[in-house]
Formats: structure tokens, sequence, C-alpha cells
């Protein structure tokens, strides 16, 4: 795999043609463009040969945004793979820096459902989110410029651990076209069903939040049903219209509907 910087600084009939020569030999590698442009050039990289792109995700944080980033992937899914990071070597938004550990979990679960690729930069398992000066999305400590040594012992590692088992077993979580909105009735609140798997996220890194989250008849679920959530094993019972729902800062859950 190769992650390329700013691929769109470079002509377009480079990459076509490298792409190119490169998968005539090796059809199994992955080109990664790391490509925040216009939207434009970041189709036209995806349509030349790049298999999977950086997205804007890093920026969308409140329910307006990320409603209006995943229909912009869903209009693209055709030819656009999309790699939501929840950070880079020089994106530390100010929702993890101020938000702490909640906002860090937040984002990574929005991350593993919403997209079919996700990522995370180093220091995010251990919820690093100091930036170098006010008002700066870069790290005081950062990799760029000096060596770090690091370890796979940061403490939100057990949630990546479940995150990725269940991505690895729900095939629904490897797509991004088949996402349905679902109502809340609170902004700070966003849920969605991805097929048989329903996901609701507290926005809110400070503070509980409760809503409803409405389940339609249109999904095909019974009139009631049983559930699990495949972070922490919980078993609740839902039903077609409302439902009840209360989540501690940055807490979700993630549901796979069981009958």
């Amino acid at each position: 795999m190769f992650r390329v910087d700013n691929p769109h600084t470079k002509p377009v009939p480079f990459w076509e043609w490298l792409i190119r020569e490169v998968r005539s030999e090796h059809p199994d590698v992955i080109f990664l463009a790391e490509a925040f442009t216009r939207p434009s050039m970041m189709t036209t990289l995806a349509k030349i040969g790049f298999a999977q792109s950086y997205t804007y995700f890093t920026w969308k944080n409140t329910k307006a945004e990320l409603l209006e980033y995943v229909q912009q992937l869903i209009a693209w899914h055709q030819f656009y793979r999309p790699n939501a990071f929840v950070n880079t070597p020089d994106i530390l938004h100010e929702y993890l820096q101020l938000g702490g550990p909640p906002a860090f979990e937040a984002r990574l679960v929005l991350a593993g459902t919403l997209s079919p690729s996700y990522g995370i930069y180093s220091g995010y398992e251990s919820f690093e989110n100091v930036p170098v000066q006010p008002g700066s999305e870069e790290y005081l400590d950062s990799e760029k410029y000096e060596v770090r040594e690091r370890a796979l012992d940061g403490p939100l590692l057990p949630l990546v651990q479940r995150l990725n088992e269940a991505r690895r077993a729900e095939p629904a979580l490897q797509r991004v076209e088949n996402i349905r909105w679902l109502e809340t009735e609170n902004d700070q609140l966003i849920a969605y069903a991805k097929e048989n798997v329903i996901c609701v996220v507290n926005l809110d890194p400070f503070s509980e939040q409760e809503g409803s989250c409405v389940i339609p008849v249109s999904l095909g679920f019974p009139p009631a049903f049983d559930a699990r959530d495949l972070l922490n094993d919980a078993s609740f019972t839902w039903r077609a219209g409302r439902n009840y729902v209360k989540l501690g800062p940055g807490k979700a859950h993630f549901l796979k509907v069981l009958a």
C-alpha cells in the first residue's frame, strides 16, 4: 500500500501511467490519495486508479455536517472508496482538543460505522490532544519533527478491538450507500441503520443526552425485536416507532438486530 501525499498537485496523466504500470505486475497494490482538495479533483483521482482516498470526515463533527458529508460519499460510491481518518499528523481538530476521551470514542465509532475503511494516527489510542498553540490543529509533540517511541498500550484499544471485530463480522458495515438515517428528536444524537445494524452516537463529549431513535416500518424489522450491542454485549428489546435512548458523553449504541 502507498499513501500518496498531495497527489492533486501532480499531473493526473502521471498517476494514470504509474498506477497502471505498478498494477500490471502487482494487481493487489493499493494507492491511498491524501487529497484534501476540490471535489472534482478528488473524484478524478478515484476514477483514474486511486483505490482509497482521505475525506473531510476529520472536520465533520456536528450532525448537519455529518449528514452532508455522507450524502456526498453516497453520490460518489460507484467509483470513490473513502477512508475516514479520525486524525492525521496535521489535523488535531478542536473537537478532540476540548472533548477529551469521550470525543475520541464518539469519533472512532462514527468513522468505523459510517465508512467502509477508516484510520487512526499514532497517539489517538492514548487520547493525545495537545496542540502546539491555541487555535492550531498541529500537535505539540508532532512526529513530523521528532522521533517518538510507541507501544500498543493505549486505553482506547479495547474499543478499537471490539469495533474492528464487529466490522469484520457485519458485511453491512463494509458499504456506504446502504445507510438509512433515523430520527432522534435531539441534534446531539445521530442515528442510522445499515441493513440489520443500528448505530446511535452521542456527539456531545461533555453531557449525557437523551432522545428517541425512530425505527420506520419500511426497514422491515419485526414490530418488536431483540438487539445486542456489539460494543458491550448488552441486550435490548426495541420496536418499530420511537425507542427511548440515553447515552453518556461520547457514548454509542452499536446494535445488531437479532430477530
